[in-house]
């Protein structure tokens, strides 16, 4: 019997002492999981400069989505398809001419102004004209040389600067460029311009593409103020 409670005692202080170190190391993972989460919590809050930056930036998210929020953009202009994807500085639109031509229009978003006098009664300020380029190509289906045309787009006009043959199986390292548009002969203006206008690209052309570009201008801002403002966040 003796014998019986020496064994019950060693075993009953054995259990005590293991439930003791359990406690201990229960003790120090809880300790050791409260300093970690203490440091996270240091590194992720943000300091007086970064949280500035954050509330800028999501004042101005809100201010430009709710003045002047950015519509869905069309995809398509009379015979062209509008091709746009998000990030990019320019759009491109196809289309076709008759059964073997095909038509690529390559546009910038706004590369450049001019100032012009303001109109109404603040006669005496300055607006400024916007100007976006174009790339046009025209080829065909035998997949041979190319017509392009490069061209500056204005509100409410289509103005012509070069025209030159791409030669697909001719890659010269300097190319001729064609003279300048507006120093050739009258004529020859007036017949490429109506070859260009014949194939959809004219003055509605340009028009469309300040109209869309404005608002594409508006939807690249407020994804370029929520990309840093996302970076910012991390």
């Amino acid at each position: 019997m003796a014998c019986l409670i020496r064994n019950a005692q060693r075993t009953l202080i054995h259990g005590l002492h293991r439930h003791d170190i359990s406690l201990q190391s229960r003790n120090a993972i809880s300790a050791f999981l409260f300093h970690a989460r203490h440091c996270a919590s240091e590194a992720i809050a943000k300091s007086p400069f970064e949280a500035n930056i954050l509330r800028i930036l999501r004042t101005e998210i809100e201010y430009q989505s709710d003045y002047a929020p950015p519509h869905q953009p069309v995809t398509k202009f009379n015979s062209f398809t509008v091709e746009d994807r998000p990030g990019e500085q320019w759009i491109t639109m196809r289309g076709k001419f008759g059964d073997t031509e095909r038509i690529k229009v390559e546009a910038t978003m706004f590369d450049g102004c001019v100032p012009v006098p303001k109109l109404g009664d603040d006669s005496s300020g300055v607006d400024m004209r916007l100007h976006l380029s174009l790339l046009v190509d025209i080829s065909r289906d035998n997949g041979g040389d190319e017509l392009e045309f490069l061209c500056s787009a204005w509100p409410d006009l289509l103005e012509v600067q070069k025209v030159y043959m791409l030669r697909r199986d001719q890659m010269l390292a300097r190319p001729y460029m064609g003279p300048d548009f507006r120093k050739l002969d009258a004529k020859i203006q007036k017949e490429l311009k109506e070859y260009l206008e014949a194939r959809g690209v004219n003055d509605e052309l340009s028009v469309f593409l300040h109209e869309y570009m404005m608002n594409k201008d508006r939807t690249e801002l407020i994804q370029w103020f929520g990309d840093v403002k996302s970076f910012v966040e991390k």
